[in-house]
């Protein structure tokens, strides 16, 4: 499939745009079907509360008026920073190959940095001193090979990163606003890498780091980059999320062994066992990165904004065929392509009936194609 060639939204496409991603129910993917089926983010917007309606949803679908999209972006013309869409030339390459690309990001800083190859540096909040020494001759010597290096502002390892990284380019995926600075102890460094670096983050100014933010930001730290550096990482630590997106997402995982009496060094080493790159050095990196006989990664689908997808099916065949799927659907995450497999009724249908339900707040999306039912719907 050919990528999509880069192009520049209007003030109004953006708009609408930002009305859609912020409106209840509607995630990246979602996002995405609705643009397909479509068109334009403008006649998704109007058609939102009636899909919703025949999803099964009790109340009216909280929308994204146009005064707070206007409000948003104001902020943001404010702060100095923009949002970039999907599609335009200085979103991040890599992160359209992952499966639920953000459709905008706000940046703020040094936007051209972002199409540079990358590396992720994370590791523990808590780590020790030489960790945070280990994090920071990483980035130096990375930046230095010609990497731009990616964290997540954190305390601990990410933080270190970030400083090893500012002479030659570093960016901050943040999990609150892109003007909120967290944990605040980083104030200084978050000025530094506004300064001197960029940030970035998919979610409104303002809002405050949730513990459900950082999953979503760690898919963008892991789908900016090449690569995933892991130092020191106990075994529930989040930087082994980030480890995992990056495998989902087909990209090389690194990490830092350490002793073995240190509970810092399980996570590092268990990923060592698992078959992750032993890392010393940046040169460690940097031959696998730049290796010639990588792996390109797969292409993703362009979306043709002028095409319009056909009317919907008839009322009673997607009734129909909502009531045979929403049988098939239970709390445990089922692949869509196993619901093809199992029903009588296209792939446009079905994605019709899913994509209602969704927007009904009834059913939840997963990685790999996976879909559930919300208990209690």
């Amino acid at each position: 499939m050919t990528q999509q060639k880069p192009r520049t939204l209007t003030d109004a496409e953006k708009l609408d745009w930002l009305r859609l991603i912020r409106t209840d129910n509607v995630g990246p993917i979602t996002f995405r079907r609705l643009l397909e089926r479509f068109g334009d983010a403008g006649r998704a917007n109007h058609a939102l509360p009636e899909l919703a309606r025949r999803g099964g949803r009790a109340g009216s679908l909280k929308a994204y008026g146009k005064a707070e999209a206007e409000a948003e972006m104001a902020a943001l013309a404010k702060l100095g920073a923009r949002l970039v869409a999907w599609g335009e030339p200085d979103y991040p390459p890599l992160l359209v190959h992952i499966e639920d690309p953000p459709p905008l990001l706000a940046v703020l800083g040094n936007v051209g940095l972002l199409a540079r190859k990358a590396v992720a540096i994370v590791g523990a909040r808590n780590a020790s001193i030489h960790g945070c020494r280990m994090a920071e001759r990483l980035a130096r010597d990375c930046g230095r090979g010609g990497l731009m290096v990616v964290s997540g502002m954190a305390r601990g390892i990410d933080a270190a990163a970030h400083k090893g990284a500012l002479p030659t380019g570093t960016l901050a995926v943040l999990g609150g606003g892109i003007d909120v600075v967290y944990p605040k102890e980083n104030q200084e460094l978050y000025e530094r890498i506004r300064a001197e670096g960029v940030l970035a983050s998919e979610v409104a100014p303002g809002t405050e780091p949730q513990a459900r933010h950082f999953p979503r930001r760690n898919r963008l730290i892991s789908g900016v980059s090449l690569g995933v550096v892991v130092v020191e990482a106990s075994p529930r630590s989040g930087s082994l999320i980030t480890a995992r997106m990056a495998l989902e997402q087909g990209r090389d995982v690194f990490a830092v062994p350490g002793a073995a009496g240190d509970p810092r060094a399980k996570g590092t080493n268990h990923l060592i066992r698992q078959g992750a790159f032993l890392t010393e050095s940046a040169d460690d990196v940097l031959q696998i990165v730049n290796a010639p006989e990588r792996i390109p990664l797969a292409e993703s689908k362009a979306i043709d904004f002028k095409a319009i997808s056909p009317s919907p099916p008839a009322p009673d065949e997607l009734e129909k065929a909502r009531e045979a799927i929403e049988k098939r659907l239970t709390s445990a995450p089922l692949v869509v392509d196993e619901i093809l497999r199992n029903c009588q009724f296209s792939p446009s249908i079905v994605s019709w009936v899913l994509l209602e339900l969704e927007l009904a707040g009834r059913l939840e999306r997963h990685p790999g194609n996976q879909v559930s039912l919300i208990q209690g719907s």
